[in-house]
């Protein structure tokens, strides 16, 4: 063998020693997580900054990226984020939620070390302690898919990021105080798109500049507080293409409902005349709209966009058709090579049927929110912490929450008890979870460290027999579900992701008032298989801060 080929040989090795050893990329991300005084409703007020900017920086990464993110909390009270809608697969300790971390105290730091593994979409973040949420801290959070992964539509000109949601104008810590107090925060004041609202006058500077005969993908997300938005395009037309971290397939709508939680992306082509045009936001199923606008002006723009803003639709039932005609692209990937479809969900028995069922009520004279009657209290040890210390006895009970739950009030109302609430789930199990909402308004739900299969959703009660209209062919896979007035939804998950869960409202005033509770999943044997040992730099707080560490889990 001549050196030439030697020379080949060994390069080639190297290469392969390369691919098997190596890891999968790493962003690092450094935030100051700040106060500054901006007014997005024209008001001045005190407003949570990331490097100095709101909405936060983006996060954009590729499939199965590892993202460190080392948050500096220059607040004045303590601080967690939540990546809403990331599953950190085997990794609940970066959650971000006070069941699973203790908060970063004032002047300190801590990092985030999670991976997008396995996942593509459209995401969001946002500060989960203190309703934080109400002054802001949110911002975009995106997964690409992978070289050598087909993506079911051409590149598009570029990608955008539209965060909207509803606003207040009273500060965080006024709209908390009146919830602790017992009082509902009423309506927000106005909606904003990326932290603007849009006087629709001609005169904003342009938020988006499209080329012609260019098509641009916008990535939507609802990350308001109270209501469900409709979005849509002055004259022109949207491609759905993503719900979520699914490819779905790809049908064209002039609106879009949006609900809390919620993130979608379409795909809009720059084919009208040459001159501005809105983005047009409008709250949904409330007696007085309120509607935003952002500008998009064409590169050769000749006018501004036209006053006359397309017209919202009417009726929850509307909305619900719309739900129906979302379907799963099954013929495409999303973050891996196979199709979507090649998981059968629609074959799975069915191990165990979860029934929840939303209420209010009042606690000696205060307002709380509650599940199956349940209203959770956040304790001072994290839950996760309390079980992987050895003393869960000591801070929570499991299965406060029972699984067929009959409510005994009416219109939602119904006896409340206070209390840590947790789920055990069963290992590598397929549940279903049925959401009946009895009140007068729609609600949005999202499941932390899974996907579900959203198969149905339907006015009145559920039973079994509703099972025959399930879709079981092509529900699109995704985090987050509404819950109409008088209705049920039902949503399928294979609890096949071991950590601590927490499954919410996405109404910030139902949230903090106690309308969530977590879903433990856990491995009958404890092996760094299933789940990773919770982090050297994980912040420790309550019963467990003096207590030595545990044995780690090994493979």
């Amino acid at each position: 063998m001549d050196n030439k080929m030697r020379c080949v040989l060994a390069i080639l090795l190297a290469m392969t020693c390369i691919s098997v050893n190596g890891e999968d990329p790493y962003l690092f991300h450094e935030w100051n997580v700040t106060y500054g005084t901006l007014s997005p409703l024209g008001v001045p007020q005190k407003v949570i900054l990331i490097n100095n900017q709101f909405p936060g920086p983006r996060i954009n990464g590729t499939s199965n990226n590892n993202v460190h993110v080392n948050v500096f909390n220059h607040l004045d009270e303590p601080l967690l984020f939540t990546w809403n809608g990331i599953q950190q697969r085997k990794n609940s300790w970066q959650e971000g939620t006070l069941g699973t971390n203790c908060p970063i105290p004032p002047g300190k730091n801590y990092t985030y070390r999670f991976q997008v593994k396995d996942q593509i979409g459209s995401y969001y973040y946002y500060p989960t302690t203190g309703l934080l949420r109400a002054a802001g801290g949110y911002g975009p959070l995106t997964v690409v898919s992978r070289a050598l992964i087909p993506v079911p539509f051409d590149k598009p000109e570029d990608d955008y990021t539209v965060l909207v949601g509803d606003w207040y104008t009273k500060s965080h810590t006024e709209l908390r105080s009146m919830l602790d107090t017992g009082r509902r925060l009423g309506r927000p004041q106005g909606l904003v798109i990326n932290g603007k609202s849009g006087k629709g006058d001609g005169k904003d500077e342009p938020m988006y500049t499209l080329t012609p005969g260019k098509t641009y993908r916008f990535r939507f997300c609802n990350v308001g507080m109270k209501d469900s938005i409709n979005v849509r395009f002055q004259g022109h037309t949207m491609r759905l293409v993503e719900i979520e971290g699914s490819h779905v397939v790809q049908n064209v709508y002039d609106s879009l409902d949006i609900h809390l939680g919620q993130c979608l992306s379409v795909l809009v082509t720059a084919d009208k005349e040459p001159k501005d045009y809105f983005i047009v936001a409008s709250t949904r199923f409330t007696k007085e709209p309120h509607t935003a606008t952002a500008t998009i002006r064409y590169a050769n723009s000749k006018s501004p966009a036209s006053p006359q803003l397309p017209k919202a639709p009417e009726g929850w039932e509307w909305s619900l058709n719309q739900f129906r005609s979302f379907r799963w692209n099954l013929t495409n990937s999303a973050a891996r090579p196979n199709p979507q479809g090649s998981y059968h969900y629609g074959k799975i028995n069915i191990s165990r049927t979860i029934k929840l069922v939303t209420s209010a009520g009042k606690v000696d004279g205060k307002l709380r929110y509650a599940i199956n009657g349940i209203s959770h209290v956040d304790p001072p040890t994290p839950i996760r912490l309390a079980q992987h210390y050895g003393v869960s006895d000591k801070v929570f009970k499991y299965d406060l929450i029972k699984d067929d739950y009959k409510p005994t009030g009416e219109d939602g109302q119904d006896k409340i008890t206070l209390g840590p609430s947790v789920i055990n789930g069963t290992w590598k199990s397929f549940v279903e979870f049925v959401i009946e909402n009895p009140g007068k308004s729609v609600q949005s739900f999202h499941t932390s460290g899974y996907a579900f299969f959203a198969v149905s959703i339907e006015p009145g009660r559920w039973s079994p027999e509703k099972r025959k209209n399930y879709n079981l062919l092509d529900a699109v896979s995704r985090n987050t579900i509404q819950v109409y007035p008088n209705s049920f939804a039902v949503i399928m998950t294979a609890l096949d992701n071991a950590g601590l869960w927490n499954i919410r409202t996405n109404s910030m005033e139902k949230h903090y008032l106690g309308q969530q509770f977590y879903l433990s999943v856990h491995a009958a044997t404890v092996s760094l298989q299933d789940e990773y040992n919770m982090p050297d730099n994980h912040l420790l707080c309550g019963i467990v801060k003096d207590l030595p560490k545990p044995t780690p889990f090994r493979a």
